[in-house]
Protein backbone atom coordinates (compact mmCIF):
# COMPACT_ATOMS: atom_id res chain seq x y z
CA UNK A 1 0.00 0.00 0.00
CA UNK A 2 1.18 3.36 -0.86
CA UNK A 3 0.66 6.79 0.81
CA UNK A 4 -0.91 9.25 -1.57
CA UNK A 5 1.43 11.98 -2.69
CA UNK A 6 -0.39 14.80 -0.90
CA UNK A 7 2.84 16.08 0.52
CA UNK A 8 3.65 17.53 -2.90
CA UNK A 9 0.44 19.55 -3.18
CA UNK A 10 0.70 22.93 -1.42
CA UNK A 11 -3.05 23.16 -0.60
CA UNK A 12 -2.93 19.93 1.36
CA UNK A 13 0.30 20.98 3.03
CA UNK A 14 -1.28 24.24 4.18
CA UNK A 15 -4.34 22.35 5.47
CA UNK A 16 -2.23 19.90 7.51
CA UNK A 17 0.09 22.68 8.71
CA UNK A 18 -2.96 24.81 9.71
CA UNK A 19 -4.48 21.85 11.55
CA UNK A 20 -1.19 21.24 13.42
CA UNK A 21 -0.69 24.91 14.28
CA UNK A 22 -4.39 25.30 15.24
CA UNK A 23 -4.16 22.23 17.46
CA UNK A 24 -1.08 23.65 19.20
CA UNK A 25 -2.66 27.09 19.64
CA UNK A 26 -5.93 25.63 20.97
CA UNK A 27 -3.92 23.40 23.33
CA UNK A 28 -1.99 26.44 24.61
CA UNK A 29 -5.26 28.38 25.08
CA UNK A 30 -6.79 25.40 26.89
CA UNK A 31 -3.74 25.12 29.18
CA UNK A 32 -3.82 28.85 29.92
CA UNK A 33 -7.56 28.92 30.74
CA UNK A 34 -7.38 25.71 32.75
CA UNK A 35 -4.33 27.00 34.63
CA UNK A 36 -6.11 30.29 35.45
CA UNK A 37 -9.15 28.44 36.74
CA UNK A 38 -7.00 26.11 38.83
CA UNK A 39 -5.07 29.05 40.27
CA UNK A 40 -8.32 30.85 41.12
CA UNK A 41 -9.78 27.76 42.78
CA UNK A 42 -6.59 27.02 44.72
CA UNK A 43 -6.57 30.62 46.05
CA UNK A 44 -10.20 30.25 47.07
CA UNK A 45 -9.47 26.93 48.80
CA UNK A 46 -6.51 28.46 50.68
CA UNK A 47 -8.66 31.40 51.73
CA UNK A 48 -11.40 29.08 52.97
CA UNK A 49 -8.88 26.90 54.83
CA UNK A 50 -7.44 30.00 56.50
CA UNK A 51 -10.94 31.17 57.43
CA UNK A 52 -11.76 27.74 58.87
CA UNK A 53 -8.57 27.83 60.99
CA UNK A 54 -9.43 31.31 62.26
CA UNK A 55 -12.99 30.27 63.07
CA UNK A 56 -11.79 27.16 64.92
CA UNK A 57 -9.38 29.27 66.98
CA UNK A 58 -12.15 31.76 67.72
CA UNK A 59 -14.51 28.91 68.66
CA UNK A 60 -11.91 27.46 71.04
CA UNK A 61 -11.42 30.87 72.66
CA UNK A 62 -15.18 31.30 73.10
CA UNK A 63 -15.56 27.80 74.51
CA UNK A 64 -12.73 28.35 77.01
CA UNK A 65 -14.24 31.68 78.09
CA UNK A 66 -17.66 30.06 78.38
CA UNK A 67 -16.28 27.22 80.52
CA UNK A 68 -14.45 29.67 82.79
CA UNK A 69 -17.61 31.74 83.20
CA UNK A 70 -19.59 28.59 84.02
CA UNK A 71 -17.05 27.65 86.69
CA UNK A 72 -17.21 31.14 88.18
CA UNK A 73 -21.01 31.12 88.07
CA UNK A 74 -21.17 27.74 89.79
CA UNK A 75 -18.91 29.10 92.50
CA UNK A 76 -21.04 32.22 92.80
CA UNK A 77 -24.53 30.68 92.71
CA UNK A 78 -26.93 32.58 94.91
CA UNK A 79 -29.95 31.51 96.90
CA UNK A 80 -33.00 32.87 95.10
CA UNK A 81 -35.90 31.20 96.86
CA UNK A 82 -36.73 29.35 100.07
CA UNK A 83 -39.35 26.61 100.07
CA UNK A 84 -40.67 25.19 103.33
CA UNK A 85 -43.03 22.20 103.46
CA UNK A 86 -44.55 20.48 106.49
CA UNK A 87 -44.93 16.84 105.52
CA UNK A 88 -46.94 15.26 108.36
CA UNK A 89 -49.63 17.87 109.08
CA UNK A 90 -52.38 15.35 108.32
CA UNK A 91 -51.20 13.17 111.21
CA UNK A 92 -51.95 15.97 113.67
CA UNK A 93 -55.06 17.10 111.79
CA UNK A 94 -53.60 20.54 111.36
CA UNK A 95 -55.60 22.84 109.09
CA UNK A 96 -53.90 24.27 106.04
CA UNK A 97 -54.04 27.88 107.31
CA UNK A 98 -52.05 27.01 110.44
CA UNK A 99 -49.55 25.00 108.40
CA UNK A 100 -49.20 27.89 105.96
CA UNK A 101 -48.63 30.36 108.83
CA UNK A 102 -45.94 28.07 110.29
CA UNK A 103 -44.23 27.74 106.90
CA UNK A 104 -44.29 31.50 106.39
CA UNK A 105 -42.90 32.13 109.89
CA UNK A 106 -40.01 29.77 109.15
CA UNK A 107 -39.39 31.52 105.80
CA UNK A 108 -39.27 34.89 107.59
CA UNK A 109 -36.81 33.54 110.16
CA UNK A 110 -34.36 32.32 107.52
CA UNK A 111 -34.93 34.94 104.82
CA UNK A 112 -31.48 36.32 105.65
CA UNK A 113 -30.17 33.55 103.37
CA UNK A 114 -31.76 35.09 100.27
CA UNK A 115 -29.16 36.50 97.86
CA UNK A 116 -26.31 34.79 99.75
CA UNK A 117 -24.10 32.40 97.89
CA UNK A 118 -24.85 28.72 98.35
CA UNK A 119 -21.55 28.03 100.08
CA UNK A 120 -22.37 30.51 102.85
CA UNK A 121 -25.88 29.10 103.23
CA UNK A 122 -24.49 25.57 103.47
CA UNK A 123 -21.95 26.60 106.10
CA UNK A 124 -24.81 28.04 108.19
CA UNK A 125 -26.92 24.87 108.09
CA UNK A 126 -26.46 24.20 111.84
CA UNK A 127 -27.71 27.70 112.60
CA UNK A 128 -30.71 27.14 110.33
CA UNK A 129 -31.40 23.85 112.13
CA UNK A 130 -31.29 25.54 115.54
CA UNK A 131 -33.49 28.43 114.43
CA UNK A 132 -36.16 26.08 113.11
CA UNK A 133 -36.07 23.38 115.77
CA UNK A 134 -35.97 25.73 118.79
CA UNK A 135 -39.10 27.58 117.82
CA UNK A 136 -42.53 26.54 119.10
CA UNK A 137 -45.81 27.23 117.38
CA UNK A 138 -49.31 27.35 118.82
CA UNK A 139 -52.20 26.10 116.72
CA UNK A 140 -55.60 24.68 117.78
CA UNK A 141 -54.72 25.15 121.47
CA UNK A 142 -51.71 22.86 121.10
CA UNK A 143 -48.00 23.65 121.00
CA UNK A 144 -45.90 22.21 118.20
CA UNK A 145 -42.22 21.95 117.44
CA UNK A 146 -40.77 21.39 114.04
CA UNK A 147 -38.08 18.87 113.23
CA UNK A 148 -36.04 19.08 110.04
CA UNK A 149 -36.48 16.02 107.89
CA UNK A 150 -34.48 17.16 104.87
CA UNK A 151 -32.67 20.27 103.59
CA UNK A 152 -31.57 20.71 99.99
CA UNK A 153 -29.20 23.58 99.16
CA UNK A 154 -29.20 25.00 95.67
CA UNK A 155 -30.56 28.20 94.14
CA UNK A 156 -33.74 27.20 95.94
CA UNK A 157 -33.33 26.04 99.53
CA UNK A 158 -35.91 23.33 100.03
CA UNK A 159 -36.70 22.35 103.63
CA UNK A 160 -39.03 19.50 104.61
CA UNK A 161 -40.26 19.54 108.19
CA UNK A 162 -42.02 17.13 110.52
CA UNK A 163 -44.38 18.31 113.26
CA UNK A 164 -44.01 17.12 116.84
CA UNK A 165 -46.09 17.90 119.88
CA UNK A 166 -44.23 20.05 122.39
Amino acid sequence: MRIPPYYRLPAWQRLFAGMAIGGMISWCIFLYVFGEWQEEYSKEIQKQAEEIRDLKKEKDIWQNDYQELNKKNLEQLRVQEIQVKITNRDKFKLDSLSAYEMEEAIKEDIEMLLAKDIDTAFKNRQLIRKVIENKTFKANDKRYRLEIKEIVFYTTISIQLNLKLD
